[in-house]
């Protein structure tokens, strides 16, 4: 393929990806699981007929994506809401890593006659939740969830990947050696968790120091800076003996919840282009497999998918939440949210990469895994949420304002609150609705007409009520209130 061609078939990829996104949410389908079937039916079994067999062309495209996403998530996380789940997150995203690991380790022993350091491999890579999966399905449904799970899901799925990742480099190694020192592993586990902690940390201060204190002359660049500055989080961590996905997402969480400049265009540049990375990300992952290849092996693959989201997933969610005063309830809903993605697939393609000799199996056994946690688990979130009473019926989640683009410098926060028709605040008028001292309704989105309201504007079903807050702490004491 000449350049006109290439530049041809991947911009038409993207377009059909696009266009099958706006389709699957009419449809009730998650939208990165037809980023992946686009990807196979383009592919070399497929109707484009385009040959990819490169894992480390498409491992290098992973790495890429997930720094991207990771840092698109970091950037969207409110501290004020992750701090009051921290231990929650952070126990889901360590120890339920390594319980799910070994969970589906000893069923893959047992089961399909595997050996303990490939069976453990398979585990190591389908351990973490990922964060492509549950940021976009969370996103995308639209439900403001009870009890603070939501902040749980993003943080577990934002820093469980470098578990993952460290369990899944290890574990392969071990296998082409055919040994593993236990004391030696876990020392390094902890060494990369520390270091990507404090590098990301320290990249964090130094990027928001850099962002601050340079004026540049096109506002447009200040994202290519943030970009700049993500990569080199990443790349410090992984030189330093550190975990570079934690490095990038801490980095991240940081310039977050920092005064920066630009936070608004910066934001919202890594909105769309985390999006672009996810649909380049499953496009060439789809490009990748073989369906007639996965097809061979749905029954391993069903089995596992079924373990995992049955068994090694609430057990490593009960155990790892045991000692919080959620409910049952609540727990049950995170072990389902236990979404499967992009993350494990390219975690796959490790082994593939070190020419271990079951490597194939495995990619083919968590694409078909992958594929079943998005199209089960994925599409029947919101079914789940309603039917275990964790669904706020009143509001939907508060969002940025779209149409109050305000600047970091002032200050402000800006949120978005749409009514639902089960609202008891229906036919009520603003004055009689307990809102915090420092915060207002300034306009309401009605039938895509724009109001200005006074005290006595009734609230209708429909209305997206657009605010205007003195700091985050009013908007999170707002959101539990009508929550």
């Amino acid at each position: 393929m000449d350049t006109v061609h290439i530049i041809f078939a991947g911009a038409l990829l993207l377009l059909l990806s696009v266009l099958a996104g706006k389709t699957s949410f009419r449809l009730g389908l998650p939208t990165l699981i037809l980023f992946l079937l686009v990807g196979m039916l383009a592919g070399s079994e497929g109707f484009g007929g385009i040959y990819f067999d490169d894992p480390q062309i498409a491992q290098f495209i992973g790495i890429i994506a997930l720094n991207i996403i990771l840092f698109a998530g970091g950037l969207d996380t409110r501290w004020g809401a992750v701090r009051l789940v921290l231990g929650k997150g952070l126990t889901l995203a360590t120890l339920g890593v390594f319980i799910t690991a070994a969970a589906v380790g000893i069923f893959a022993h047992y089961f399909f006659y595997w050996s303990w350091l490939e069976a453990f491999l398979l585990g190591a890579i389908v351990s973490s939740t990922d964060a492509a999966a549950v940021f976009s399905i969370l996103g995308s449904t639209n439900i403001h969830l009870k009890h603070g799970i939501r902040p749980i899901l993003e943080l577990e799925s934002g820093s469980n990947d470098p578990v993952a990742y460290f369990l899944t480099s290890l574990l392969a190694g071990a296998v082409l050696k055919d040994e593993m020192s236990l004391i030696p592993a876990l020392t390094q586990l902890l060494l990369q968790l520390v270091l990507g902690v404090s590098i990301g940390y320290m990249m964090g201060k130094l990027s928001k120091w850099v962002i601050n204190g340079i004026r540049l002359d096109f506002k447009g660049l200040y994202p290519v800076l943030a970009l700049s500055l993500g990569f080199l989080a990443y790349a410090c961590s992984e030189l330093l003996s550190g975990n570079g996905f934690l490095a990038v997402y801490v980095s991240a969480v940081f310039l977050a919840n920092s005064q920066l400049t630009q936070k608004l265009s910066i934001r919202q540049f890594f909105d769309g282009f985390a999006w672009l990375m996810q649909i380049i990300l499953f496009l060439s992952l789809g490009l990748l497999v073989f369906p007639s290849q996965i097809l061979a092996v749905w029954p391993m693959g069903l089995a596992l998918a079924f373990f995992l989201m049955f068994i090694a997933r609430p057990i490593s969610v009960f155990i790892g939440l045991s000692w919080t005063k959620l409910d049952f309830k609540s727990k049950l809903f995170i072990s389902w949210v236990g979404l499967r993605g992009a993350a494990p697939i390219v975690f796959a393609t490790i082994p593939m990469v070190m020419g271990i000799a079951s490597s194939y199996l495995i990619f083919n056994l968590v694409f078909f895994l992958t594929l079943v946690s998005i199209g089960l688990q994925g599409t029947s979130i919101p079914f789940f949420a309603r039917l275990l009473g964790l669904v706020d019926l009143q509001v939907s989640a508060l969002t940025h304002a779209r149409s109050l683009a305000l600047e970091e410098e002032s200050k402000v926060e800006t949120a978005e609150v749409y009514i639902s028709e089960e609202s008891p605040l229906i036919d009520r008028e603003l004055a009689d609705i307990r809102f915090p001292a420092d915060c207002m309704v300034v306009l309401i989105i009605r039938k895509q007409q724009y109001l200005v309201p006074t005290a006595h504007t009734k609230i209708e079903a429909g209305d997206t009520l657009q605010l205007l807050a003195s700091k985050a702490e009013d908007l999170a004491s707002l959101q539990m209130e009508l929550g």
